[in-house]
């Protein structure tokens, strides 16, 4: 059943959740789902109200505007989406291929409501898997003296497929803030428990540091590398028996599970970002 999914961040104040459930209950919406969090620090007020679309009395574009205005009187922003809504993501890989497997079967699979139309990869590595899943494959070279140009391609190519989300699922490149300002919803998966070990081979200096847990880290892409608001991590137990290889093949598990859940909160609406962090409704 289609449900209607309204996310909204204001000014914390007295009577905002009876406000909010009255606005619904007066259009005979029947809310599965309600939840509310108060930052008294910031004085801010988060909420993420889930209804019954079948018997609700306002058409969506009647619902949109109605929530807009909602969000204008609380001094808020809001955000209304509908859980029949199917967003077309585009895959950006390099050489590893284990967080692609994993996202394509789980789409295979009806586990993630997403459709995959496209990957993007700077190397020719994984075009097999993908027509193994019926994918497109682009394969776009990028060097330093062709990364502008590299990605101006890429984005006429994102634009043409109609992608509403980018996952960079070990691209292992640094995207520009014009590529970023496009599409500023980009979810990238980092091979360390940030904000340990940013950058390059985090596994090699967790190992030379005899850390006892690693991780990985889902999260948002921002201009600043390795930095963007957290929406997953995940961690493994390593010994001092372990080498830099174990922590890599321990690590990719990690990855896939890290990434597989922040995509989930994405795609149901879990997410919601203010001062630079999410909350996860969950």
């Amino acid at each position: 059943m289609t449900t209607v999914i309204f996310q909204l961040i204001c000014p914390d104040r007295p009577g905002l959740v009876s406000r909010l459930s009255g606005w619904i209950a007066n259009h005979n919406g029947n809310i599965r789902h309600a939840d509310h969090h108060t930052d008294e620090g910031a004085g801010m007020f988060l909420s993420r109200l889930e209804w019954d679309l079948k018997g609700f009395n306002l058409s969506r574009d009647a619902t949109s505007k109605g929530i807009s205005d909602l969000a204008i009187s609380l001094g808020g922003k809001a955000q209304l989406h509908f859980s029949d809504e199917i967003p077309r993501v585009a895959i950006f890989v390099s050489k590893q291929s284990h967080c692609l497997i994993d996202l394509l079967w789980r789409v295979n699979s009806k586990e993630m409501k997403m459709m995959v139309p496209l990957v993007i990869s700077n190397h020719e590595n994984l075009r097999d898997i993908c027509e193994q899943y019926k994918v497109n494959y682009k394969h776009i070279p990028v060097h330093n003296e062709n990364k502008l140009a590299a990605e101006k391609y890429m984005l006429e190519i994102l634009k043409e497929y109609k992608i509403d989300l980018v996952i960079l699922a070990k691209y292992m490149q640094i995207l520009s803030p014009e590529f970023i300002h496009t599409y500023p919803n980009i979810i990238n998966i980092h091979h360390s428990f940030l904000p340990a070990f940013k950058g390059a081979k985090p596994y090699h200096r967790a190992w030379e540091r005899g850390v006892k847990l690693i991780g990985a880290t889902a999260h948002y892409v921002t201009e600043n590398l390795d930095d963007g608001p957290i929406i997953d991590q995940t961690i493994v137990h390593v010994s001092h028996r372990d080498e830099v290889e174990d922590l890599i093949r321990k690590g990719r598990d990690t990855e896939r599970l890290a990434l597989a859940r922040a995509l989930r909160f994405y795609l149901r609406r879990q997410i919601m970002i203010y001062q630079g962090r999410t909350a996860i409704f969950a």
